[in-house]
């Protein structure tokens, strides 16, 4: 009886769709890639920014006095970011406005696409280490820029013996971003995955709350503390004044 409940158990478990499904394949190289359900989600997020920003972009173009409700809507988002950024990065943050604003929506979006029956873009590594590494970029570029040499005498700050763990430390920066956001939101996946395939014969209705809190609430945390950090890291190699 004990060996029949651990081989139904594994069975189902063999069944958990966590959304993970190659649409088809092509060769390149002589080698074999697969579009995934996951670039078919960037592809529709992406598509979805696109349209927004070109309905935005007109409708700001012929504004009125008075805003209507989508233009109240365009207004109140960027006029969120930029006051997001501003308090994070001062008077620079004119410089870096469009970047954050830009990574916010898309992260945004992606983490709450799960409420759509896609899978979350956010929940492959293949997404989120990209994302770490441009703000990796631009963490290295505005240190050298400002600090010119002093970018990399200051890993001998405040003693020479310390090297190596300035050096990791810098090193880690769009690791330790990419996995938070990667991590949280495969949780989440994995999570909901679990309850709609173990428990399907009681999984009506109560499921609901827990994507508003792995999907929505989750996700637009992760959004936040991804952006934040970002301007932190960005911020502590600016000097004090623009």
């Amino acid at each position: 009886m004990g060996g029949a409940s651990v081989y139904l158990l594994s069975a189902e478990s063999r069944d958990v769709d966590f959304m993970i499904h190659g649409l088809f394949s092509y060769e390149l190289f002589g080698n074999e890639f697969f579009i995934t359900t996951t670039h078919v989600s960037i592809l529709i997020v992406m598509l979805v920014l696109i349209v927004f920003a070109i309905a935005a972009n007109r409708k700001i173009r012929h504004a009125k006095e008075v805003p209507d409700g989508f233009q109240n809507v365009v207004e109140m988002i960027v006029e969120s970011l930029d006051k997001m950024v501003a308090g994070s990065m001062g008077s620079y943050a004119g410089k870096f406005a469009n970047y954050i604003g830009s990574i916010f929506l898309f992260i945004l979006l992606s983490n709450v696409s799960g409420l759509f029956g896609l899978r979350p873009p956010t929940a492959d590594y293949g997404v989120t280490l990209p994302l770490g590494l441009i703000t990796f970029g631009i963490i290295q570029f505005n240190n050298v820029k400002y600090n010119k040499g002093g970018a990399f005498t200051g890993l001998f700050k405040p003693l020479p013996f310390l090297f190596p763990i300035n050096l990791i430390g810098e090193i880690a920066a769009p690791f330790s971003l990419s996995l938070r956001l990667f991590g949280n939101v495969l949780s989440g996946t994995v999570m909901m995955a679990l309850i709609y395939t173990l428990l399907a014969p009681i999984a009506i209705g109560w499921p609901g709350v827990l994507h508003i809190y792995f999907d929505l609430f989750s996700g637009c945390i992760q959004t936040y503390v991804f952006c934040m950090l970002t301007m932190v890291y960005v911020t502590d190699k600016l000097p004090e004044k623009a």
